[in-house]
């Protein structure tokens, strides 16, 4: 057994004593004893409490790795996500005005990936405890909506029919207007048996639409969701923000960043989560690479009031990053891309030279390269939101304004 003195949070959350040694769900000032084993503590027992250290909301943050940081007041988790977009654009010698923080309630996930697994007895779907394979059950989750949790006895007895004692389900569970839209990956071959069998469970569930590992199984009410004034039926585990409350406040700082433009040019759009309210005001073109979303922006489009146009493209943006030239016909660009960031795309972006760019990010040090070459470029990055759809966890998600003379 060794103890350890923690000194900072590193950007995964866990604490970060001299070694570095990785302690998980500690805080800065405490004393922690446990067996090192490589660069982590296990099962970390605290010595010495940080007076910061509060009760966690929800009972089962012990055993489910659903949650990093519920031992932290939010005061303190809302300081540490900042400081980790100011370490990573310090990394780049950048700064930048955070001007407001954004965090959603609890229980304001409308969409979550839960785990079944069949047992002796039934069935288990939960979240796997913190690195491990461990399921655990999460009846009183504080991070769903409510509407998610009552879905998970019908979604207990879909792993009951469609898994296995040796395997595990991924659910993907998202609440629409219309209902649940259920996504099963990782199940037995759907024969005539087990369609039966879950298309009766959605029956009784008001389950809108259940698709088994790609394949439709039964679609009871189209799944949509409103994005500005259009209808939208997203594809199966399509990605989309994780709250209404993130979305909306992504939504503002977008519309800060871009003004009022008469073209916009939405790189990586989905499902037209920006897109279609943006065409509100004005006329946007949207580029993205799955065929599935693009399509369903366009049909959302198509059933839309009072917007301009809105036309799309399917495009690898990785492998075919718009040119410059392409670029140059709009007055905003909002971007959105993945993790990895947009270096490809970004590097294109900075010679084009359009007025005010709107880079909404999922990845702070991705995005700290990429602003560093739109403002090595002659970009001024004029402040940013830090916008907290996954309470309680160290992811961090940020909306930014770069514009080419600050106004």
């Amino acid at each position: 057994m060794a103890s350890v003195t923690i000194e900072r949070l590193g950007h995964h959350g866990d604490g970060i004593a001299p070694g570095p040694v990785f302690a998980a769900r500690t805080l800065p000032g405490e004393i922690v004893e446990g067996v090192i084993a490589g660069d982590r503590l296990i099962a970390p027992k605290i010595l010495m409490p940080s007076p910061l250290r509060v009760t966690p909301p929800c009972p089962h943050f012990k055993g489910c790795g659903g949650c990093a940081l519920q031992h932290a007041p939010d005061e303190f988790v809302a300081e540490w996500k900042t400081d980790v977009v100011r370490t990573a654009l310090s990394a780049h010698g950048l700064e930048a005005p955070i001007r407001r923080l954004h965090t959603s309630p609890p229980k304001a996930r409308r969409r979550a990936i839960f785990s079944g697994r069949r047992t002796k007895n039934g069935a288990l779907v939960g979240f796997h405890a913190p690195q491990s394979d461990i399921l655990h059950a999460v009846p009183n989750c504080q991070l769903v909506r409510p509407a998610l949790l009552a879905a998970v006895p019908f979604l207990e007895r879909v792993v009951t029919y469609g898994g296995s004692r040796k395997s595990e389900l991924r659910l993907t569970v998202t609440e629409t207007e219309t209902g649940m839209d259920i996504l099963v990956e990782g199940g037995k071959p759907l024969d005539i048996e087990l369609r039966q069998n879950v298309t009766k469970l959605a029956e009784m569930a008001h389950f809108a639409r259940v698709t088994w590992d790609g394949e439709p199984v039964v679609t009871i009410a189209r799944p949509v969701l409103t994005f500005g004034t259009a209808p939208v039926t997203p594809p199966p585990g399509g990605f989309l923000q994780a709250t209404d409350e993130g979305e909306a406040a992504l939504l503002v700082s977008i519309s800060d960043a871009i003004g009022n433009p008469k073209r916009v040019l939405d790189l990586f759009s989905g499902c037209g989560t920006f897109s279609l309210p943006i065409a509100r005001i004005a006329e946007v073109h949207a580029v993205e690479s799955d065929e599935a979303m693009i399509a369903a922006l366009d049909d959302g489009w198509r059933h839309a009031s009072g917007v301009r146009k809105v036309t799309t493209e399917r495009r690898d943006l990785f492998r075919r990053p718009l040119m410059p030239d392409e670029i140059a016909r709009f007055d905003a660009v909002v971007i959105d891309p993945p993790r990895a960031g947009a270096e490809a795309q970004t590097r294109e972006l900075a010679k084009a030279r359009v007025k005010s760019i709107a880079f909404v990010s999922c990845n702070p040090v991705t995005f700290a390269r990429d602003a560093a070459i739109l403002t090595d470029s002659g970009y001024q990055l004029d402040w940013i939101d830090i916008v907290d759809q996954f309470r309680w966890s160290s992811h961090v998600e940020l909306a930014a304004r770069f514009s080419l003379d600050g106004k």
